[in-house]
């Protein structure tokens, strides 16, 4: 048999990678139009997601207070950063599958097995942050707030800072909910099995408060309402351990 030539191995590298990079570009441009194409479709209804957006705060501000724009251009410009957000995070579903069809191909069949139900727990769970923090901590944390400001004070907040506020807490709040897909990478790597995990929760309850007591605002009532769910979730993350990695739970 003829001995394959170094210049045609070359060729061959070349190719594969040349291929991969065309793919990953189509892969790319599927995501960037189908964010285009959300976005689009979200722009004529860019102030009614304001107004939704800022319901929490409007809704417990006294008497004759409200948003305001401090800069001429921010009550367009505002609600267009906001349709631009909405609309990432409607097509994430698209731009996650786009990404598991490009890299899959590479992938064993048991690291096939492991991923698909940790990138659907990450979208799900991702959602299911910003929810809690939109239905039940913003509501909460602006009442006391609204409660705490001084005599004399009039509560007007600049709606470029409250989108940047509430863009902030959902994606604090959105990471915070990956607990148990971050439990479960750990364990899947070796770094910890399940007597680790169990011993960890004492640890694991005092790292979920000091997190929640940096990211949340300054009431003792938001910071507990982030730090339970984290808490629950770090059990729900050994459960996924015994079920998506029996060897290893079983070691």
């Amino acid at each position: 048999m003829a001995a394959t030539e170094p210049d045609d191995l070359g060729d061959d590298l070349q190719q594969g990678l040349f291929s991969h990079l065309i793919e990953l570009r189509s892969r790319l441009l599927k995501a960037v139009v189908a964010v285009l194409v959300v976005l689009v479709a979200l722009v004529p209804f860019a102030n009614r997601l304001y107004s939704e957006l800022a319901a929490p705060l409007v809704a417990r501000l006294p008497q004759g207070a409200h948003l305001i724009a401090t800069e001429v251009a921010s009550p367009f410009v505002t609600p267009l950063k906001l349709a631009f957000y909405a609309a990432l995070f409607i097509s994430m579903p698209v731009i996650l599958y786009q990404l598991w069809a490009f890299v899959s191909p590479g992938l064993y069949k048991h690291e096939k097995r492991l991923a698909r139900p940790l990138l659907v727990a990450t979208l799900v769970l991702f959602y299911c942050g910003c929810a809690f923090a939109y239905f039940l901590v913003l509501p909460a944390a602006f009442r006391f707030l609204t409660a705490v400001t001084p005599a004399g004070v009039e509560m007007m907040t600049d709606i470029t800072h409250y989108l940047d506020f509430v863009m902030l807490m959902f994606f604090a709040f959105g990471l915070c909910f990956e607990v148990p897909v971050a439990v479960v990478i750990l364990a899947a790597v070796g770094l910890v099995d399940i007597a680790k995990l169990r011993n960890a929760r004492r640890y694991a309850i005092v790292g979920a408060f000091a997190v929640a007591a940096l990211i949340t605002p300054p009431d003792i009532t938001s910071m507990v309402m982030l730090a339970i769910p984290m808490c629950l979730l770090y059990e729900l993350g050994i459960l996924a351990v015994r079920w998506l990695l029996p060897k290893k739970a079983s070691d």
